[in-house]
């Protein structure tokens, strides 16, 4: 069965895996499901993930998860169901209609609107952040993997909470650092951030953002 390119495209513009915030089953059905590269003109967010999954091809028995998720990009899947709208009581009826006289009317209409004022300025602001997964290259395979991702977890930012890695190789004895990160929007600029792991010129030739996905 094949795959939804359209469907997977609008779905990836958002995120960048199928399901969660790492590789799991569900990329790699509907990876299989794909025959061939996708066109990156046409599908510029598929072909995105497309190559960054395929960097997994020989973890794919070992991802966790289930495919189960994929299924709704595969050829004839049934849509997925509409999100739920918010809360009825975010639904606030600012003018419905009353039997009584205007200045009742009005006087309700006025406390309508007074409680719905006061409830959305009584709730929290949501904080934006970002999952990302970042990459580091060593410039060679000489270069001590451990100190560079010693070097790059110490840097510190308000906002930057660093998570799981792992070392992936990519040719010649030569590893990569792959690290997954989380950053308050407002606080860390990730160009910042690249300036800052830069500064690692003992140990890091280039580093790279290769996935983001908002939470």
């Amino acid at each position: 069965m094949s795959a939804n390119l359209a469907k997977l495209e609008s779905h990836l513009a958002t995120r960048s895996y199928i399901e969660g915030y790492t590789p799991s089953q569900a990329d790699v059905a509907v990876f299989k499901a794909i025959s061939s590269a996708p066109d990156a003109s046409a599908n510029p967010h598929v072909s995105r993930w497309y190559n960054h999954i395929k960097s997994y091809s020989s973890e794919f028995d070992s991802l966790s998860g289930s495919s189960k998720a994929g299924e709704a990009f595969l050829g004839g899947a049934a849509p997925a169901a509409e999100e739920k709208k918010e809360e009825d009581d975010d639904e606030v009826d600012l003018f419905g209609s009353d039997d009584e006289d205007d200045a009742e009317a009005e006087r309700i209409k006025a406390e309508r609107v007074a409680a719905y004022n006061a409830k959305k300025a009584a709730k929290p602001k949501t904080i934006a952040k970002s999952v990302v997964t970042f990459e580091v290259k060593p410039w060679d395979d000489t270069t001590d993997m451990e100190k560079l991702e010693q070097a790059v977890r110490a840097i510190e930012m308000d906002g930057l909470v660093w998570g799981a890695s792992k070392f992936v190789p990519i040719g010649y004895g030569i590893r990569k650092l792959q690290i997954t990160l989380v950053v308050e929007d407002e606080k860390v600029s990730l160009d910042d951030l690249q300036e800052r792991v830069a500064e690692l010129e003992d140990y890091v030739q280039s580093s790279d953002v290769v996935a983001m996905q908002k939470l």
